[in-house]
């Protein structure tokens, strides 16, 4: 095994901004609690307030107060839904269906699901083979007159796929949605600090975001809820956060998310053109050195850091420990599935079939990522599949059209 470590999992979690470390270590001392009236309390709270403005600039709204700090993405989420249960039993038999797509983070699909447990009309839109959510469907869903279910309440799509990086037309989305009379509600964990995302643009109800995928802190996030969209408590007790989540204020992890996201911004533009850049060096080199491949995703509107590539004949968890071997770090897929035998129900939604996602991986690059790393990948790699493709006693049954053709582009 080379001495050599080879990151490629940052959808996964990022590491630290040497700059969020940086201010994160020199304000350790500011301990007092934020909702505190002395001047210490309302040192930390300063602190607080300013990393509101930032995450707020980072997502384009002109209201900070817009901005809720959460612990994370899944619990953003599950704010949203704890929302829209409340209006919808108020409603009675009225306006309660609930709109989702097929390859949503699981934080969603499963709030969704006990929405629908809960008596809620539940509907799980398709997406075509490159994860681009069926715009005819949900049109119809969303029309009364030609679907089931009613006049709908929420529709919650996510703004790029974790997993095969895909990005959605998110503004025309929202559009369809408040055309109806919907709440929108977009899962932009994977899309803050990696695309430009404007909330006023795409004219979002709800957006939620992660700070631990911008190379922040993990144990915090934020909730995005434009004026007026309603929210309930999924968390009670304080005044925290305008009565919508109680508890201590986490300072640490709000001024990490803070600066997080002034650097995030400010090196967008950078982090597109590079990471990007070594995405499609390593996205050329494995079709051009491993034969019979899949590359999933959206060919145009991807994520610039993220690559999912089928290899049949290969089991995706081989792939994986082979690699790591090699101190080569990547996933199979979401980092939140980790431990199921079941293959990737984003894949699946694709209409990749079992096979070809059980011998998936994803690539995910960061800004740490160095050409050395991709070559040396594109170097350890083919022989890997090689290997276990010899091995394999499924390769010569799994069907990929072509030899690195349009589906290995």
């Amino acid at each position: 095994m080379d001495n050599r470590f080879v990151y490629m999992d940052y959808n996964a979690t990022t590491p630290l901004h040497p700059e969020v470390k940086k201010a994160m270590i020199a304000d350790l001392e500011v301990y007092a609690n934020a909702s505190s009236m002395h001047e210490s309390g309302r040192r930390a709270r300063g602190r607080v307030e300013k990393s509101r403005k930032a995450v707020a600039d980072l997502i384009g709204t002109r209201d900070p107060e817009t901005i809720y700090f959460t612990s994370g993405g899944s619990e953003s989420n599950n704010t949203v839904f704890a929302a829209m249960y409340e209006i919808g039993r108020k409603a009675g038999a009225g306006r309660r269906k609930i709109i989702t797509t097929a390859i949503e983070h699981p934080c969603v699909l499963n709030s969704a699901i006990h929405l629908r447990d809960e008596g809620f009309p539940v509907v799980f839109i398709g997406v075509d083979s490159r994860g681009r959510i069926d715009l005819a469907a949900l049109e119809r869903e969303l029309d009364p007159a030609r679907s089931e279910g009613g006049p709908s309440l929420l529709v919650s799509v996510m703004a790029a796929n974790n997993e095969i990086g895909t990005v959605e037309d998110i503004g025309r989305v929202a559009a369809l949605a408040r055309a109806a009379g919907a709440f929108f509600h977009t899962d932009a964990t994977q899309a803050v600090g990696k695309m430009p995302v404007d909330v006023e643009a795409w004219d979002v109800d709800y957006l939620t975001m992660s700070c631990h995928k911008i190379y922040g802190p993990k144990g915090i996030g934020a909730l995005y809820a434009r004026n007026k969209a309603p929210l309930v408590p999924l968390i009670r007790g304080g005044h925290q956060e305008k009565g919508v989540r109680a508890g201590t204020y986490n300072n640490l992890g709000i001024l990490g998310f803070g600066v997080a996201a002034e650097y995030a911004r400010a090196e967008l533009a950078d982090y597109g053109r590079r990471v990007g850049g070594l995405r499609e060096r390593l996205r050329a080199g494995i079709v051009g050195k491993v034969p019979q491949i899949r590359v999933n995703g959206h060919q145009r509107e991807f994520l610039p850091n993220t690559l999912n590539v089928s290899f049949p004949g290969a089991e995706g968890e081989a792939i994986l420990l082979s690699l790591d071997m090699e101190g080569i770090e990547v996933s199979t897929g979401s980092a939140c599935a980790s431990g199921s035998l079941e293959p990737s129900h984003v894949l699946m939604a694709t209409g990749v079939g079992p096979e070809l996602a059980h011998g998936s991986i994803r690539f995910s690059l960061g800004r740490g990522t160095t050409e050395e790393e991709v070559d040396y990948v594109l170097e350890k790699l083919p022989p890997i599949i090689a290997r276990l493709r010899r091995m394999s006693t499924v390769a010569a049954c799994v069907d990929v059209v072509g030899d690195n053709n349009e589906h290995s582009s």
